[in-house]
């Protein structure tokens, strides 16, 4: 009984269901669904959500490539050995360097706080996420008080689900009155609570932020069509810059660039700001006075909004759910982003609501406009309350191992406090760099599925952002796809698709135009992250890392292998090795110790015969890694599962 809970509580059905049968199958049927009987603003019942098609794709099915377990073999037994010996090697490292009684701690001992683990401290050193544990007991009480504020304001509002509905003349319709009566209640409420969640995140700054949300919305309402689309990522690239450079608009210095003549005993810029009206203003900013550090994530869905817009005013000829005969209560995930709202939908209110949507506001995971108000207008059905509740489960699980981790192991700590690399072996040197990697994981695995599960728990279903654990990826490729994913099909949308993707010309050419495709869309990700020089080499490192991996497709073709699959495993094997180092490598430099503490941590392992010979052993663990992630692959495959990352 245990094992099965097990099983389900990590199952990707819980995880996400957009990757299961469940949360698109019914809409792929052709012609309108019988479902006209049953109210289309609710889920459809006799869901189950533990079927036994969940988490089985048909395009699976039937593969001839698909290859026989290796799970028991005598191969994978030995791998099973060693994986084992270097996770206990892997976590004792990190610990014993950890200790009080290592020659560096006393470097770092200022870094750490009191923890709750008896005779542990904590490494709460990473401001980014020290923000997010320090105020985690008042997210926990928003995470109850604001679904409850809601079912008060609709026992107070109802809709009325009676309508007479078109649907019940077997006519295919774009939407159900009690549908758009949904749509309208939702969206008052999500407004009213934006206003006061963001006055109590930015005080008076909310004002800034309400004030780009009009322009960009005027934007799009009053440019001609053919301005849309270059207007709309002009100002949007341009507010990324202006808010960094800007420092966030300060009150202060508005008023002194306002009123310079006062107050007329100030000498300086600095004291003219200090002593006039705008510093007054200043301090009340509320919770985040620095709106600017997140409002990143929230030009984000301002080009969603004017992008999905534009393109729906190509849409000509009468609604698109009539065209191809689909049920509006019962859309894939697919056709809730790619069909476009109604024409009346794309309003300032409905906006606001969106852009500034409580659960998903400050760190995502991201939805379209088209999906969003999808999502208020048709009750998901894949949120089911056993699902949400393993989901929360899943959540404190994550938030326990992250604690652990913290208590036991400072790699972050160590980074921070300007370490004599010297002192470390090279195999405790590449393991402080594999668990900051891991830790920096973790911290934003857990702020996007705490918020994902705000967003669930209120009635929308956003995409899962980390489907995969960090360890569990050799494709660089792939790695993009399942870190940040909604981040990524956002990419995909409205940046590489419209540069042309993969490539439109056929042959080399159309290759070269997919790795400029990819350097144009890695820069952008680099300057949306933070205008900073390590983040622009990281994204063109993860540019020039991906070639590799490109170019060794075309060098050994599947295909050509498919008399010798072994032999072609190993090859795969030799590339994965590199590609995981390199990723490391990038990563290492975006977001952990810099370019200069990279070339540190380099020097120390292979600056001697030692660190090389650990250098050979480490790429024989990965090596062996690389062979378990492939089965697993296969694994997923048998089973019908296919992630593509």
């Amino acid at each position: 009984m245990t094992l099965l809970y097990t099983k389900r509580l990590f199952s990707l059905d819980v995880l996400d269901t957009r990757f299961t049968k469940s949360s698109w199958a019914q809409s792929t049927t052709s012609g309108p669904t019988k479902s006209a009987q049953v109210d289309p603003a609710k889920p459809l019942p006799g869901l189950d959500s533990h079927n036994e098609t969940s988490g089985r794709s048909t395009q699976s099915k039937g593969r001839d490539d698909i290859q026989p377990s290796r799970l028991a073999s005598p191969e994978f037994v030995l791998y099973y050995f060693v994986i084992g010996v270097a996770l206990i090697l892997m976590l004792k490292s990190v610990y014993n360097v950890s200790k009080p009684t290592h020659p560096s701690y006393p470097n770092y001992e200022h870094l750490l706080s009191p923890g709750w683990i008896p005779g542990r401290k904590v490494d709460n050193s990473d401001q980014q996420y020290s923000g997010f544990r320090d105020n985690i007991p008042y997210m926990f009480l928003l995470l109850v008080f604001h679904p409850l504020l809601r079912r008060l304001f609709e026992y107070i509002s109802p809709v009325d689900y009676n309508i007479a509905s078109p649907l019940q003349k077997n006519s295919p319709t774009p939407s159900h009155p009690s549908a758009d009566a949904r749509l309208d209640r939702r969206v008052r409420f999500d407004v009213g609570f934006a206003c006061l969640y963001l006055w109590a995140l930015h005080g008076t700054s909310a004002f800034k932020i309400l004030a780009i949300l009009y322009i960009n919305f005027s934007l799009v309402k009053n440019l001609p069509k053919s301005y849309l689309t270059l207007a709309t990522w002009v100002f949007n690239v341009g507010i990324l810059f202006a808010n960094e450079l800007c420092k966030g608009y300060p009150y202060a210095e508005i008023a002194g660039l306002l009123s310079p003549w006062s107050p007329t005993s100030a000498t300086s810029p600095s004291e003219k700001t200090s002593q006039n009206w705008g510093t007054y203003i200043d301090s009340h900013s509320g919770l985040l006075p620095r709106w600017e550090i997140l409002f990143n994530i929230t030009v984000l869905r301002l080009i969603s909004f004017n992008l999905d817009y534009r393109w729906s005013l190509d849409r000509v000829g009468g609604s698109a759910l009539e065209k191809k005969q689909l049920n509006p209560s019962d859309l894939s995930e697919r056709d809730r982003v790619d069909l476009p709202a109604k024409t009346e939908d794309y309003s300032f209110r409905n906006c606001f609501a969106y852009v500034l949507y409580s659960p998903l506001y400050l760190t995502g995971p991201i939805l379209t406009f088209n999906e969003y108000i999808s999502q208020l207008r048709y009750a998901p059905r894949s949120i089911t309350r056993d699902r949400t509740t393993l989901y929360g489960i899943r959540f404190l699980i994550s938030l326990l191992t992250m604690e652990i981790m913290l208590h036991f192991q400072y790699a972050v700590a160590i980074s921070k406090s300007h370490p004599v690399w010297e002192i470390y072996t090279p195999f405790q040197l590449s393991m402080l760099g594999y668990f900051n990697l891991h830790i920096i994981w973790l911290k934003l695995l857990l702020p996007w599925r705490f918020f994902r599960l705000w967003a669930l728990i209120d009635g929308v279903d956003p995409p899962e952002n980390m489907v995969r654990c960090m360890s569990d990826n050799y494709s660089a490729l792939a790695f993009w796809r399942g870190w940040h994913r909604s981040f990524n099909r956002w990419i995909v949308r409205y940046i590489y698709i419209p540069l042309g993707g993969s490539g439109a010309s056929p042959g080399s050419w159309g290759k070269v135009q997919a790795v400029f495709n990819m350097l144009v869309v890695f820069t952008f990700v680099a300057l949306w992250h933070d205008i900073q020089l390590n983040l622009l080499i990281w994204g063109w490192l993860i540019t020039l890392f991906v070639l590799p991996e490109v170019l060794a497709g075309y060098m050994f073709p599947k295909g050509r292998w498919q008399n010798h699959k072994d032999a072609y495993r190993m090859i795969c094997g030799i590339g994965a090795v590199g590609n995981i180092l390199m990723m490391m490598a990038a990563n290492l430099v975006g977001f952990a110790v810099g370019l200069d503490g990279l070339k540190d941590l380099i020097r120390g392992i292979v600056g001697s015969y030692s660190g090389l010979i650990f250098l050979a052993a480490a790429c024989g663990a990965l090596f062996v890694a690389s062979q378990v992630m492939f089965e697993l692959r296969e694994h997923e495959l048998r089973h019908g599962i296919k992630l593509k990352c």
